[in-house]
């Protein structure tokens, strides 16, 4: 099988690897479109992100649907040509944090596509991926795979809405619309959220941010002013959604939380510094948002029933022969939301 492989900073081949047969528990999947994420780019662009590096030729991807090829001795309820949305978390299921029902917070987490472990967990950017037949969730016949692939994005939003309590009648704010910022939108629209003002300094997004209902968008190098009446009376918002990881958005956005609000940071850029003399004046509930767990199969229930639309992200689909192409399109937010290649 052919699989979009990362070797080094800006070296991405389309190497030809071995098939790997399913074991008991395990099904062998037929890709067939996976998006491209912002860690495949840091991985694209820098050869990883933060401490982690590539250390050894590593498939990449990790946003992936296709169709079951092959099914394990011990599989009874998969089926070959069953079509499938992969999770792409393998949580060990036998650690402290696993059995407390925080499976996203696994001590020996598989995530495919990383290379926090090394070995690293090869990604699902490739012909064929094997994997435990739990990661393997069905789809409707009417839910296109290209929509399947958006399960684990859209899952990530949904454990960072979870995070963030009850947006219903609330005001909320997002700050950043790249592709996560976008599906945040979807969701907090999708909560109810009685106003819904979102942020960035490009004007692509913004467009996105407004096609997919928000009530307000704000580029803030153009607008500087336009928040300052949200920052009346210590803030007018219930509920910051922070997607950047840029400290100058969140100290910004921090003067606009009212007093008890609630700051879910779901974007990384790196460690910042932080106004605490006003978090702890204002009384501001601080949290992350890592990963999923449930949210995964809740993803894929959303856009099986029509509850959540994402296509109006999805902006292109490029074949994974031209992945070099698709990548450096990916890389552009003035041209592209989510990119996905095609298998």
């Amino acid at each position: 099988m052919r699989a979009v492989v990362i070797h080094a900073p800006k070296d991405l081949r389309i190497d030809t690897l071995p098939e790997t047969p399913p074991d008991a528990d395990e099904v062998r999947v037929r890709i067939g479109s996976g998006g491209i994420c912002g860690s495949d780019l840091h991985y694209y662009h820098h050869g990883g992100f933060g401490t982690v590096r590539v250390k050894q030729p590593m498939t990449l991807g990790h946003e992936i649907s296709g169709t079951i090829a092959a099914v394990g001795s011990n599989v009874p309820r998969a089926r070959i040509g069953q079509r499938v949305a992969v999770n792409p978390s393998r949580a060990c299921g036998t650690c402290e944090y696993c059995h407390a029902g925080m499976r996203n917070q696994c001590l020996d987490m598989r995530f495919m596509g990383s290379a926090m472990r090394f070995p690293h967990m090869q990604g699902g950017f490739a012909e064929s991926v094997t994997v435990d037949a739990r990661q393997a969730v069905p789809i409707p016949d009417d839910l296109t795979l290209a929509e399947a692939a958006m399960a684990e994005p859209l899952a990530v939003c949904l454990h960072a809405a979870r995070q963030a309590g009850p947006m219903f009648g609330k005001r909320v704010l997002i700050t950043g619309c790249g592709p996560i910022g976008a599906l945040a939108v979807l969701v907090a629209k999708n909560s109810g959220a009685a106003e819904l003002v979102v942020t960035d300094i490009a004007a692509k997004p913004l467009e996105m941010a407004r096609r997919l209902g928000a009530t307000r968008v704000v580029n803030p190098l153009a607008e500087p002013d336009a928040l300052k009446p949200y920052a009346a009376d210590k803030g007018r918002f219930d509920v910051l959604i922070e997607a950047t990881g840029s400290e100058a958005a969140i100290r910004g956005a921090l003067e606009l939380v009212r007093p008890g609000g609630t700051i879910v940071q779901l974007g990384l850029g790196g460690d910042v510094t932080l106004p605490m003399n006003l978090i702890v004046a204002k009384e501001l509930n601080l949290k992350g948002t890592f990963r999923f767990d449930p949210e995964f199969e809740l993803a894929v229930q959303l856009m099986a029933r029509k509850v959540v639309d994402v296509r109006p992200v999805i902006t292109a689909e490029i074949p994974f022969t031209d992945a070099v192409a698709a990548f450096e399109l990916a890389t552009d937010r003035n041209r592209a939301m989510k990119v996905q290649i095609t298998f």
